[in-house]
């Protein structure tokens, strides 16, 4: 299992940034999926999260209505789009599956919001 972030870097306030995660040596559609970050001196959070099937997402209420999580189960991928972003976004940023209580991570890529 492989999981490959890309995308991040340094933005404005106000501004948007696309993550992706690019997975391999598994097919991603049986796994749930999500994105987590860590800013400095802090605890991991979960940011969004989508689910197998339906596809039900979960969002951080921090997050609710400038963020989008969205799979790409052909392209093997997990994308997620920020808009509006402000300071306090800053953070690492890990790519994030499940499946049956088994969990795996990538690396993280930075996000840095700053004028």
């Amino acid at each position: 299992v492989q999981l490959v972030e890309s995308g991040g870097g340094l933005v404005q306030p106000g501004g948007s940034l696309r993550l992706s995660c690019a997975a391999s040596g598994f097919n991603l559609d049986f796994y749930g999926i999500g994105w987590f970050r860590q800013a400095p001196g802090k605890e991991r959070e979960a940011v969004a999260c989508i689910g197998t099937g339906n596809g039900e997402t979960y969002y951080a209420d921090s997050v609710k209505g400038r963020f989008t999580i969205s799979r790409d189960n052909a392209k093997q991928t997990v994308s997620l789009q920020m808009n509006s972003l402000k300071p306090e976004d800053t953070a690492v940023y890990y790519c994030w599956v499940t499946r049956y209580g088994i969990n795996y991570w990538g690396k993280g890529t930075l996000v840095t919001v700053s004028s």
